[in-house]
């Protein structure tokens, strides 16, 4: 076999790689990696070498270090080194040294793409690597996609050694004579992967010496089923979820049928990270009143009246949603001025004042104390004599009331909601503008409070507008 031939015709078979774009390596000073960097150095690619230093070996780690910094200076290759203290950052966050130095690795890698501009980063993963990896996700709970092993390309992550095994790895090191170093702490038994390399699956290739083969045919069989899954469920999924602005929307009863299938429903709301338990407490609820909230890393899921209601978690604690409008803000507003304030993703703009006592009061009272709500915005006009500073724009608080627009009588915000069919989710989001003495103005999108409509004793009117 040609290595370098087949090599090449594997990335570009795969488009793994544009002759254009560079490619950060990934370089430990193993067999594996180095020989990655060999093949891909004498295809000319525009490459550059990353090497982690984890501190973990005392002076065979700096030799590693030596040899891929010496190969780097040979040919004349971009090198990139760090050392980490890799046991006290596992220390630090309670995890694994396996798990610290992944971590540590790939976040780093992740930097070194974005400030160098590297189209890809090179990982030396073969085909032992993948079944490895399927093997190992059978002792964790990964379900079917766990053992599909680890992918040729994602995101940003390539593994061009893909198209190798471990055996071809070893003899086309062996006869390119590609300078390597062993790692020992491969060659020991006390990390799990190590112990499925060196024997469970010596094991396996005692009842079946064509064990590695059959396998990676066996994980294709496994990535047929699961994109066939994948397949049934993305169509199903575009039937039940429905997109509205920042909320998906899926109604209850069309749900209903799927319930009984607790795999079918996770890996339908699998977009959204919810996890299998979260979704079997969500069922265990289904026909109790409604109005539970139900997380994810990312998401929440809201239980409405007749829908289930998703929208993207915010960042911000409720404490920090709040604008305060100071006093200087009228000084603007006497000056003829108009004043825009970011809340959210939103600006609320207080127009220039009009003095209605100049003015013909028909065509400026006309129509005045209407409310828009028209792509997007929501305007209104107030009495501007009627405000005292400092504003406040809010979201709503227990106890909260208003008169809506059109009525004498003060109603409770929590009721208005639910008149107006407001769910958890919208009440949570809908601002409200609040005046210094503590009285509601503005339900911003929904209602103007009736005590600040413009009257026929109006003389100065202000246009609220928030979009």
């Amino acid at each position: 076999m040609d290595a370098k031939a087949y090599f090449s015709h594997f990335l570009t078979k795969n488009e793994l790689i544009n002759r254009s774009e560079k490619v950060l390596l990934a370089v430990s000073g193993g067999k594996d990696s180095m020989l990655m960097l060999h093949l891909m150095h004498d295809l000319g690619y525009q490459i550059s070498i990353a090497h982690c230093n984890f501190q973990l070996r005392g002076k065979e780690s700096d030799l590693d270090e030596e040899l891929v910094r010496n190969y780097a200076l040979q040919h004349q290759i971009p090198f990139h080194v760090i050392h980490f203290d890799t046991e006290e950052y596992a220390d630090e966050h309670k995890i694994s040294i396996q798990m610290a130095a992944r971590e540590l690795r790939y976040e780093w890698f992740e930097q070194l793409r974005i400030e160098f501009g590297y189209g890809k980063i090179a990982i030396a993963q073969h085909l032992n690597d993948h079944i490895e990896t399927s093997l190992f996700n059978l002792t964790r709970s990964t379900g079917l996609k766990g053992l599909l092993g680890i992918s040729i390309q994602r995101d940003h992550l390539i593994r061009p050694l893909m198209c190798f095994t471990g055996a071809e790895v070893d003899k086309i090191v062996k006869d390119l004579q590609v300078p390597y170093r062993d790692d020992q702490s491969n060659f020991s038994n006390k990390y799990a992967r190590n112990k499925i390399r060196l024997e469970i699956i010596p094991k396996f290739k005692e009842i079946q010496p064509d064990f590695e083969q059959i396998f990676l045919e066996n994980i294709k069989h496994f990535e047929e089923s699961y994109q066939f899954i994948q397949r049934i469920v993305s169509e199903r999924r575009k039937e039940l979820f429905r997109e509205d602005g920042k909320y998906v929307y899926i109604q209850r009863a069309d749900l209903s049928e799927n319930l009984s299938d607790s795999y079918f429903l996770f890996e339908l709301f699998k977009p959204f990270g919810f996890q299998k338990s979260i979704l079997e407490e969500m069922i265990a609820v289904w026909d109790k009143p409604m109005g539970q909230v139900f997380e994810s890393s990312d998401y929440e899921l809201l239980m409405d009246r007749d829908q289930l209601i998703i929208r993207k978690r915010s960042g911000l604690k409720k404490e920090q949603k709040l604008l305060i409008l100071e006093d200087n803000v009228s000084k603007h507003l006497s000056a003829g001025e108009s004043v825009s304030f970011p809340f959210l993703d939103s600006y609320l703009t207080l127009g220039r004042l009009r003095d209605l006592e100049v003015e013909d009061p028909k065509s400026s009272k006309q129509n005045t104390n209407t409310n828009t709500n028209e792509n997007g915005k929501s305007e209104i006009h107030i009495d501007a004599d009627l405000l005292q500073f400092p504003l406040k724009l809010r979201f709503k608080q227990q106890g909260d009331y208003f008169i809506p627009l059109g009525m004498t009588g003060r109603k409770k915000l929590s009721d208005f909601f639910i008149q107006e069919k407001v769910n958890r989710f919208e009440k949570e989001e809908i601002p409200i503008l609040v005046n210094g003495n503590g009285e509601i103005i503005w339900v911003v999108g929904m209602r103007l409070d009736n005590r600040y409509k413009v009257t026929e004793n109006t003389k100065k009117v202000l246009t609220l507008v928030f979009k």
